[in-house]
């Protein structure tokens, strides 16, 4: 398995709903259950920092163009 940085967002979204899947069937033993848990909330939390910093690539681009940097509605600056 390859390490959670060395993965790209799609490969980590991919794992994550795999996961996801096999945890919501309920027929996980609870130890294995525990280590899919905590393997899946490692790659949420990448998901997350991608994003950020994909938004974050986003708005210095947008900015560095002249323009106002956007902002997704609910969201605060």
């Amino acid at each position: 398995m390859m390490k959670s940085e060395e993965l790209s967002f799609e490969q980590a979204m991919e794992q994550l709903e795999k996961i996801t899947a096999r945890l919501e069937e309920g027929d996980v033993p609870l130890e294995e259950a525990l280590e899919e848990y905590k393997r899946g909330m490692e790659l949420s939390a990448l998901c997350h920092t991608k994003l950020k910093k994909a938004e974050s690539d986003l708005a210095k681009i947008v900015t560095k163009e002249g323009e106002e940097p956007f902002q997704l509605d609910g969201e605060e600056q």
